[in-house]
């Protein structure tokens, strides 16, 4: 049987700089950053001050106060971004047959899940106060894919991915799959991740790769493929999407976003942490999403770049897309850093990107990469610093690696 299409008709965002999805397309466009100081707890007894956190954001308007003090923040950031996603591709759950909610699947990513809500469940623990009565099932992962086929009635598969920074990208490919080959018609998908919590700022310390430098000016702090960027801004947040078939949102009169024409996902082996130097893993997954896709290297027009703001991270991705379309052509295709603009939201980002990519091909405008005023000479590709740029986009590339040497891909194509 032949593969179906899948597209993507309804898209949600909770960001750091910008909640629902115009807020988000203005920002991201203008170059407009995330990253603040960190209002969620006391850091000023820490070096790192600073994080992409959402403000601004109520979270009683999608959970109440009995139930937010048994779920992680994560949920109603979650919840935001997928009611905004339905509605983008109007359609309402409640209006659905018994029959359609059984092929209307949860699949989302999450890097950490409910860790802040962990958290705070083994302080009150530690210092003799009560615990939530749903500690237990709430810091299970598999929880977070309920809640939300559980508020919106949803009766497919229900499953989280949690594969570190590639969870939402890889999340989106396991629902590609399941409506490319029939089982599902449609998939809320995407990823959120919350991890703005004390004793995680001081787990990525440890590990020496956030930056500490700019707490006295946080929106300069995310500096990808610069030659002073000295770690990355921990954030989070929320990037939601309808998929389908796309004979089944043109059989609905559906707006298509764009359609995921390919996947590729391959792993290092190398470490637990560390990536291995010359980015030939990186380069092989982009490789078979664009074989997937059926493109080449010159059909690709944009790439949205993981772009950490580590002086690893930046340098081996620059040499895997050398890798993956040639050295002239990665020279000439624009690429951009989303995670300048909103710090690092984990498991989440892979999402955040593709809804960036989004943005780039229905505007024509490339986001740019912002805070690259000293481009490092070993990284030397067309990054669009600000004011951004016009382009015409009918291929994108979303790319994502993660901890434990895991490299993920897709291919955007527009459609119409």
């Amino acid at each position: 049987m032949a593969k179906r299409r899948v597209v993507i008709t309804g898209m949600g965002v909770v960001s750091p700089n910008g909640i629902g999805r115009q807020a988000f397309t203005e920002a991201i466009l203008a170059g407009r950053s995330g990253v603040r100081r960190i209002s969620r707890f006391d850091s000023s007894n820490i070096p790192v001050q600073i994080a992409g956190e959402v403000s601004g954001f109520d979270e009683l308007a999608w959970v109440d106060k009995k139930e937010r003090s048994r779920v992680s923040r994560l949920l109603p950031l979650a919840l935001a971004a997928a009611t905004e996603a339905l509605n983008h591709a109007s359609i309402d759950p409640a209006k659905l047959s018994l029959a359609e909610l059984r092929r209307f699947g949860v699949l989302v990513g999450s890097g950490g899940g409910s860790q802040e809500f962990t958290e705070q469940q083994y302080h009150n623990f530690f210092h003799q106060k009560p615990m939530s009565v749903y500690c237990v099932p709430t810091t299970v992962m598999g929880t977070f894919s309920s809640d939300l086929s559980i508020r919106f009635g949803l009766r497919g598969p229900s499953h989280v991915v949690t594969t570190g920074c590639t969870s939402s990208t890889d999340a989106l490919s396991y629902a590609l799959r399941q409506i490319q080959t029939g089982r599902l018609d449609l998939v809320l998908s995407g990823g959120a991740d919350s991890p703005i919590a004390l004793g995680i700022v001081k787990g990525f310390m440890l590990m020496k790769i956030l930056t500490d430098s700019w707490n006295h000016a946080p929106e300069k702090a995310s500096r990808p493929f610069s030659v002073d960027r000295d770690g990355f801004v921990l954030g989070e947040g929320s990037w939601m999407f309808v998929l389908e078939a796309y004979e089944h949102a043109q059989a609905r009169g559906a707006s298509v976003l764009a359609e995921i024409a390919g996947y590729g996902s391959t792993c290092e082996a190398f470490h637990r942490v560390r990536l291995a130097e010359f980015g030939e893993e990186p380069a092989r997954a982009i490789g078979l999403a664009m074989q997937e896709a059926g493109v080449g290297r010159g059909d690709i027009h944009y790439v949205n770049l993981h772009g950490t703001s580590t002086q690893l991270n930046d340098r081996i991705e620059t040499s895997a897309l050398k890798l993956a379309l040639g050295e002239e052509r990665a020279h000439q295709v624009p690429m951009s850093a989303l995670k300048s603009q909103i710090g690092h939201p984990q498991g989440a980002c892979g999402a955040a990107g593709v809804a960036a990519t989004i943005i780039a091909m229905h505007s024509g405008q490339v986001p740019p990469t912002i805070n690259l005023e000293n481009p490092d000479p070993a990284c030397d590709l067309d990054y669009v610093p600000q004011p951004g740029r016009q382009a015409s986009i009918e291929h994108a590339i979303a790319n994502c690696i993660a901890f434990g040497s895991k490299n993920s891909a897709l291919v955007l194509r527009r459609v119409g």
